[in-house]
């Protein structure tokens, strides 16, 4: 059983598709990016939206750390990419991430993200909603 303790986490369930998996029989290095990606998707476009909140503005990806802590294999049930927020800056905040299941950890991971406007090709403050959304994974 996997221990979980600190912030409240946004938990994101992942399918491990069969095109995520390599010529050795576990999902590719690099295609947990893909899992991390979708679970931001999830965590500041899509879930927002669903509750009547608005979705993050403009946000790029200005740094990532992964640590693979074990093979993971294709399987019919899906894994939780598990987020929080670790520290949180005017224009940026790092995301902690664990993708897991019930029994095992796979990966850990962070992100540093920055707000960032879109038309203007510049950084941008986060705004006052997009703090207080941060502060409840933190």
């Amino acid at each position: 059983m996997v221990e979980r303790n600190g912030p409240r986490r946004h938990v994101y369930l992942r399918a491990v598709r069969f095109g995520d998996v390599d010529s050795q029989g576990h999902v590719n290095n690099v295609r947990f990016l893909d899992y991390l990606e979708d679970a931001r998707f999830g965590m500041f476009a899509i879930d927002p939206h669903n509750a009547g909140e608005e979705p993050f503005g403009g946000l790029v990806v200005t740094r990532h750390e992964i640590d693979y802590r074990r093979p993971l294999g294709f399987r019919p049930q899906p894994v939780r990419v598990e987020t929080w927020v670790e520290e949180v800056r005017a224009v940026r905040f790092r995301l902690r991430y664990e993708i897991v299941d019930d029994d095992e950890l796979y990966v850990t991971a962070t992100s540093v993200i920055a707000a960032y406007d879109v038309e203007r090709a510049a950084p941008r403050r986060l705004t006052e909603a997009e703090l207080a959304y941060l502060k409840r994974f933190s």
